[in-house]
C-alpha cells in the first residue's frame, strides 16, 4: 500500500502497448462487491480463494499484460510461485518511513488505515513489511529507491 503499484502498472503497460489489470479491481468486478464488503461479508479466506480464482483466469487469458497486486497477494497459495512462472515480477521497495509518508495524506481514501493516528500507522507498516518481505523478496526484480519511475522498470526488462 503506498508504493505506486497501480499508477506505475498504468504507465508501463502504456509505455508496452500491452493491457493493465488491477487485481483487486477485477476481483470487484467479478464478486459485484467492495473488497471491503468482501472481507466484512465473507472473510479472509473467502476472499483469498476468489483472489487466486481471478489471478489464475487473467494469467490464463492473456499473453501479455501488466498487473498490479494486493500487497497480501504474493503471500498465499502458490501465488507468487504462479507469477514468477507466468512472467516477471518487481517488488517496488520502499521503507517504512516513505510508506507512511505517502500514506499519511491519503489515510482517508484507505479504508485500512483511515482511522490510525501516525504511530499506528508506522507501525502497521513496519508489521506489513515484515510479515511479507520472505514473499516479496522472491520477485524475480527488486527496485529500491526513493522515487520509482516507469524508466527504472523498463531498464529492468
Amino acid at each position: 500500500m503506498g508504493s505506486g503499484k497501480t499508477t506505475l502498472g498504468k504507465r508501463l503497460s502504456n509505455k508496452l502497448n500491452v493491457q493493465f489489470f488491477d487485481l483487486d479491481a477485477e476481483i470487484e468486478k467479478t464478486e459485484n462487491l467492495s473488497v471491503n464488503e468482501i472481507f466484512e461479508k465473507h472473510g479472509e479466506t473467502y476472499f483469498r480463494d476468489i483472489e487466486v480464482k481471478v489471478l489464475e483466469a487473467i494469467i490464463e487469458n492473456n499473453e501479455s499484460f501488466v498487473m498490479s497486486l494486493g500487497g497480501g497477494t504474493p503471500c498465499y497459495y502458490n501465488n507468487m510461485e504462479l507469477i514468477n512462472q507466468s512472467g516477471v515480477s518487481i517488488y517496488i521497495k520502499y521503507n517504512s518511513g516513505i510508506l507512511t509518508s505517502r500514506l499519511l495524506n491519503v489515510k482517508k481514501q484507505r479504508p485500512l488505515i483511515k482511522d490510525f493516528n501516525d504511530q499506528e500507522l508506522k507501525t502497521f507498516i513496519v508489521n506489513k513489511l515484515n510479515e511479507r518481505e520472505l514473499f516479496y523478496a522472491q520477485s524475480k526484480f527488486v527496485v529500491e529507491k526513493n522515487n520509482v519511475r516507469v524508466e527504472d522498470i523498463l531498464f529492468l526488462l
